[in-house]
């Protein structure tokens, strides 16, 4: 190995022992992991056969950070006035309402215009045709762009000093981009396990990898 490469490697465990020295010495009970949440879509049983035949199941590909939820092998089209986007995972299990999550970008290809909400809240949403390999359904309502949150169980809230439907600020741990996200809702569960979701815009915006942590903060004040 070259004296060039030795030092960058030297260099590199260097910093990285100095990142988890300032991080194991940072004030750690504030501290909540980010998790970035790509496009995708929940679906009702309903829609789900429509899509996908009436003989056809949900598959599981991979558990998610959220106990019980996951990522099926499933994915479909969504379409928009101006464009379309494949290959849109599917979450699990199926739900009451059929609703897709989508970035800012990803409306601008659509053509689309929907809403920052909470999951869930789809009324005066975006419509969005959705396709699947049997058929396809149209939305008059059901598109959004997923406000950012927290999860979070009760112990967990009273650690933060938080509580449930609370907005809260989130500055992102990290050397290169250090934003900070304002308007983070706080949405409390014993069944959540603590992490921060935000859309992939906001990921790249804040320069998030794997292992990237956010410091909590009271709006308006300490916490």
């Amino acid at each position: 190995m070259k004296r060039m490469d030795i030092d960058h490697l030297v260099e590199e465990i260097v910093k990285e022992l100095t990142n988890k020295h300032a991080m194991k010495n940072s004030n750690d009970k504030y501290l909540v992991p980010i998790g970035v949440s790509g496009r995708h879509c929940h679906l009702t049983k309903s829609d789900f056969e429509k899509l996908f035949g009436s003989e056809a199941s949900l598959t599981k590909k991979a558990d998610l950070s959220q106990p019980g939820q996951f990522a099926a092998n499933e994915t479909v089209t969504i379409a928009g006035p101006k464009g379309s986007i494949q290959n849109v995972r599917i979450l699990g299990p199926l739900r009451r309402k059929t609703q897709v999550e989508i970035s800012l970008t990803d409306a601008r290809k659509l053509g689309v215009t929907p809403p920052i909400r909470e999951s869930g809240e789809l009324m005066d949403s975006s419509p969005v045709t959705i396709i699947g390999p049997k058929g396809s359904i149209y939305l008059k309502e059901g598109l959004i762009i997923a406000q950012a949150h927290i999860h979070m169980n009760p112990e967990d809230a009273v650690r933060f000093n938080v509580k449930d439907g609370e907005f809260v600020r989130v500055k992102i741990i990290n050397e290169s981009r250090p934003i900070s996200f304002e308007k983070v809702k706080v949405r409390v569960s014993p069944n959540f396990v603590l992490e921060m979701h935000i859309d992939t815009d906001e990921a790249n915006a804040a320069d998030v990898k794997p292992g990237t942590f956010g410091k909590l903060f009271k709006l308006g004040g300490p916490i």
